[in-house]
């Protein structure tokens, strides 16, 4: 029987293959503005309802994402994801089958669920491999190019091929990356401490929550301002055809933003890269008061798409740094989940009767507060790094 052969296990074909891995359970997220638009037009769903869902879906993978962090140690990460991969394609198979709100809300969240689990593997396995950082700018670099990709054509589908496209898409996206595994190497879990490893040091265990907070906060302003996107573009007086056009162009820039993560790693640290990329995303986010200015709307968009991008993978490496198992990261992924679920949840309270000024100063005002919550730790693991460089330039 020939042996399929293994890719390096560092190397930007290894790279891939994981980003498509921690992406294919939560690919719906990047293509959210699609999802509950086609619900709504192919399925005839309501504005809440189709809200809902989606809401459903991603709760599902947070909750999901915070089991597997029990097992991940004991897991043989591949079979799992294997399993898991199936699973996907199972509820995504089904979800075409139901069209009552209620049982598509419950199919989706057990889909989430599993996607959660796969998404928090994929996690503690990136954190498995050197420079973790270049490896999540890789993974932001898959979901927002595809994403830009299904956000720009998926909602035009949708009237010819109906609401079955949407979970098509999933499925084929599942099947690509359950073609990939084979080739991955097996990444053994490592047991050797980290300079902020909560293992070595309790002290850690402050940042390390700290550092989940901001992640949480930061993923929720994002997203409740992305969620309902189309709702505020057309709240100024804009038009569906340029608002989705601005959207998949603005996913396909922000790539430059992962493509600064890849290019510079860890080069300048944590700390510099996720202020200064919170700020301009908190600038851009602002801008969006004056959306009845087509030009502000698109700019404002292109900028998010890449301080998003940037600055999320920083924020995932950053706690991946915690432990070199892959439980703080898969922990990373609960918190990640739990904004983008949280942040539209949030949004739909506060929106009322198209109440989007104060939606968009809620959103920045969260933005600052991820910065505040992650300035101590961020601060912590450059002194740390720093004091590791020296140590090495010192040893005989």
């Amino acid at each position: 029987m020939t042996r399929v052969p293994k890719v390096t296990p560092n190397g930007m074909p290894a790279r891939v293959m994981l980003a498509f891995l921690a992406t294919a359970g939560l690919f719906y997220v990047n293509i959210m503005p699609a999802l509950v638009n086609g619900l709504i037009d192919g399925l005839g769903f309501s504005n809440q309802q189709a809200g809902a869902i989606g809401s459903a879906n991603v709760y599902g993978a947070a909750f999901g994402a915070l089991c597997i962090v029990f097992f991940i140690k004991k897991l043989n990460w591949k079979i799992a994801a294997t399993v898991m991969l199936i699973g996907l394609i199972g509820m995504d198979l089904l979800s075409m089958l139901v069209q009552d709100a209620a049982w598509l809300t419950a199919t989706r969240f057990v889909h989430g669920f599993v996607g959660g689990m796969l998404v928090g593997t994929g996690f503690s396995v990136i954190a498995r491999t050197s420079e973790t950082d270049r490896t999540f700018g890789v993974l932001l670099f898959v979901q927002f190019g595809l994403g830009g990709l299904g956000v720009m054509l998926l909602p035009g589908l949708v009237p010819v091929y109906g609401v079955t496209i949407l979970f098509w898409s999933l499925i084929a996206f599942s099947a690509v990356t359950l073609a990939m595994l084979p080739f991955l190497p097996a990444y053994p879990a490592q047991d050797q401490a980290n300079p902020l490893s909560i293992e070595q040091s309790p002290v850690a265990r402050v940042p390390l929550v700290l550092t989940l907070l901001a992640i949480f906060a930061f993923q929720g302003a994002n997203m409740g301002l992305y969620a309902f996107i189309i709702g505020l573009g057309k709240h100024y007086g804009l038009e569906l055809g340029f608002i989705s056009t601005t959207l998949g162009i603005a996913a396909w820039i922000g790539l430059a933003g992962a493509g600064l993560v890849i290019l510079m790693s860890d080069r300048f640290g944590h700390f510099r890269p996720i202020v200064w990329g919170t700020l301009l995303t908190a600038a851009g986010s602002a801008a969006f008061v004056f959306s009845d200015i087509a030009a502000v709307f698109f700019i404002a968009n292109c900028l998010l798409g890449v301080t998003w991008a940037f600055v999320i993978a920083y924020l995932l490496g950053l706690v991946s740094r915690f432990d070199s198992r892959g439980q703080m990261a898969a922990l990373g992924g609960f918190a990640s989940k739990m904004g983008l679920a949280s942040g539209p949840a949030l949004v739909a309270w506060l929106l009322g009767e198209d109440n989007y000024a104060l939606v968009i100063w809620v959103c920045v005002s969260a933005m600052v507060a991820s910065i505040l919550l992650v300035w101590r730790p961020a601060s912590l693991q450059d002194r740390a790094a720093q004091a590791q460089v020296v140590f090495r330039s010192t040893r005989p």
